[in-house]
């Protein structure tokens, strides 16, 4: 069939051949108030939800073309379902029309967009319901929903006026705005409204789906119809201030790595910093912090500034610029997180160490499934701190040679070793780390051991979102490793992250599914970390899967837990388990704060550390204001004088930034 999607109109058409088109169409659908998802009915699918209870499924020819068109559809869904909502007058102070799921900002088509997509094999499509059956489901049900889009209003009016009156109370007395009971019915009144308007979505879909493949394009698609009740604080939060919780309160963003830096947080020394710090290896000691973690306690003190944030919160919102209490603090930056994710040295130096390409991919994804447990602290629900821009951090690793070595083969059998050199007795690991830039927030690290001939080299942002009682964290960028010797780049993902139960005893989950490839051996891994389910199921469970692409052959399969154990199944039969709770890790080699650069993670932060350890939040509140502060009168500065901030140790190359020194230059 040959399709024609019509911007203008929001109509998407089809025809039998191109030649045809100047007939009337097939068939024809509205694209206001419709939903589009991916399908994994089979390859390179995609189903269309009309709003009159049409149904089209369509294969492109490949996934670049299939998201391609998703893509276009959604812009052009949005672009009517908002010009509808906008016309339609009402008195009310804002529309309750159902958005389309899932709808991204992208450029607007011009004209209209003509695909060929001739032969059975390419394109299928097929109708939900008879043309007459759609009218009649539209004719029975339209009227009910819009019913329950009437209440949903008067509700929400109803929520607002109960949130106002609760905060023209005064902040002392015998029933303040601060009363928890108060607090809580706020909380609980904004959450039932969100989750009533995910209902209302879930509905709507409902009389265009069936059985397993509603499911399915939820699953896929897992972003909210109803806008939900507008916050009438919006202003307040978009200001990064909460008048009756200054004293408790940072503007510091609540996730399990933080989802932006602040408006202004930038800080640049006042000397020039475009001449490179000179750091010393001789002077790195190890690293004696034992900054271990406790999970968030039930406190009422906490549990009030918590439930005070909830109230003003809604679902699918950014928490770039919320006020977050200062109690949810690691006592750490991120970019030291990143760091943390190299605990295990020997797992990635022995990388480099297998015979076989296969060896390889697959002590990759070993080191890979390990790494999670200490770069995360376990499923400790606590933010490490956003760092600002300019920010560095410097360690390294001494890994002794007998502890790094090579997998045994589970492919070919292993090559003798070639007269030469003897191996060194042990291996230094470098370690960088930069934060980059400052909209959108990117940290950068950068590891390499000059021994074994291979580095990493990876960029990172984050984005938050508010999910009720839940915090979702989408962690934006890729990484990939080099082993020079095998002239081989493995190019990686990173998953979600969500951090559970807020209310009571907060936990951190991972989620999604990530890859590792390998473009010159045709290896690939997947690997998923799997959510857990709302009834029963297991916590932070994870299975992978190694491919060898070219012969289509699983070579390995795991899985486990990656904060647990983890069981390595390969191809010969043969099993491997991996305790991730036994792991010995090595401490990391870090500069005394005396001898480290006034823009390093530790010395930066030194003040608001110690308040921390002694458990004094007003001054780590204070310390932590005075920095931002200080980076926002030197980003006005910068502004002024209309000078970009330029990173020390990353450059940008198209989408990436790469470090400036790699060892594959030198």
């Amino acid at each position: 069939r040959y399709f024609v999607l019509d911007f203008e109109t929001g109509i998407l058409q089809y025809f039998v051949n191109e030649q045809s088109k100047s007939q009337k169409p097939r068939g024809a659908l509205s694209l206001a108030g419709a939903i589009i998802s991916p399908s994994d009915e089979a390859p390179h699918m995609l189903v269309v939800y009309s709003a009159n209870g049409e149904m089209y499924k369509l294969r492109a020819a490949d996934a670049k073309e299939k998201q391609y068109w998703i893509t276009q559809l959604r812009s052009c869904a949005k672009h009517h379902t908002e010009g509808n909502s906008k016309s339609i007058s009402s008195s009310r102070s804002r529309s309750s029309s159902l958005l389309p799921p899932g709808t991204v900002n992208s450029a607007s088509p011009s004209g209209q967009k003509h695909v060929n997509q001739s032969g059975p094999t390419v394109v299928t499509i097929t109708h939900h319901k008879s043309p007459a059956a759609a009218r009649r489901v539209k004719s029975q049900r339209s009227g009910q929903l819009h019913e329950v889009r009437e209440i949903m209003s008067q509700v929400e009016g109803q929520q607002k006026n109960l949130v106002q009156a609760i905060e023209a109370l005064p902040s002392s007395g015998p029933l303040s705005a601060l009363d928890q009971d108060l607090l809580l019915l706020k909380a609980t009144s904004a959450a039932t409204l969100s989750c009533l308007g995910e209902c209302l979505t879930l509905l709507q879909q409902s009389m265009h789906q069936v059985g397993q493949h509603h499911s399915r394009s939820l699953s896929s698609e897992g972003i909210l119809g109803w806008p939900g009740p507008k916050s009438h604080s919006t202003e307040q939060l978009k200001n990064g201030a909460l008048s009756s919780l200054s004293s408790a309160s940072t503007s510091i963003t609540w996730a399990i790595v933080p989802s932006a830096a602040q408006d202004g947080q930038t800080l640049q020394p006042s000397t020039e910093h475009s001449s490179s710090e000179l750091i010393l290896v001789e002077d790195e000691m190890t690293d004696t912090e034992d900054n271990e973690e406790e999970d968030l306690g039930v406190m009422d003190d906490q549990r009030s500034v918590i439930l005070h944030l909830i109230s003003q919160l809604k679902l699918g919102m950014d928490l770039t610029r919320v006020v977050l209490p200062t109690f949810i603090l690691e006592k750490r930056s991120l970019l030291e997180m990143y760091a943390n994710f190299m605990a295990h040295p020997d797992l990635f130096l022995s990388i480099a160490a297998g015979a076989t390409a296969e060896d390889r991919i697959i002590a990759f994804v070993e080191y890979y499934l390990t790494a999670f447990h200490e770069g995360r602290k376990g499923a400790v629900a606590k933010k490490p701190y956003n760092p600002i821009i300019g920010e560095t951090f410097h360690c390294s690793w001494d890994v002794p040679a007998d502890r790094v070595k090579p997998c045994r083969s589970h492919g070919a059998s292993a090559p003798a070793r070639e007269p030469g050199p003897e191996p060194p007795a042990g291996y230094k690991l470098s370690f960088v780390a930069e934060q980059v830039s400052h909209h959108p927030p990117v940290s950068c690290f950068y590891c390499e051991c000059r021994e074994k001939r291979m580095c990493v080299n990876a960029h990172v942002w984050t984005k938050s979102k508010f999910m009720g009682m839940s915090i979702g964290v989408s962690m934006v960028g890729e990484g990939v490793l080099h082993l020079l010797e095998h002239e081989e780049e493995y190019v990686f993902t990173l998953p979600s992250a969500y951090a559970r139960s807020i209310l009571t005893i907060p936990w951190v989950e991972l989620g999604g599914k990530v890859s590792i490839n390998c473009a010159r051996t045709g290896y690939s891994a997947t690997v998923t970390f799997h959510t857990k389910p709302f009834y029963g199921g297991k916590v932070h469970r994870v299975t992978a899967e190694v491919k060898h692409n070219p012969t289509n052959t699983i070579v390995c399969k795991a899985q486990g837990e990656w904060n647990g154990t983890l069981e390595f199944t390969y191809s010969n039969g043969e099993t491997k388990v991996i305790d991730t709770t036994k792991l010995p890790v090595t401490r990391k080699k870090i500069r005394p704060i005396a001898k480290q650069g006034p823009l390093e993670s530790r010395r930066l932060w030194q003040h608001v550390t110690n308040s921390l350890k002694e458990g004094n939040i007003d001054a780590a509140t204070e310390h932590k204001h005075r920095l931002e502060e200080r980076q926002r009168a030197e980003e006005r500065q910068r502004a002024a004088l209309t000078t970009p901030w330029k990173p020390k140790y990353f450059a940008k190359e198209g989408d990436s930034w790469l470090y400036l020194s790699p060892l594959w230059k030198t």
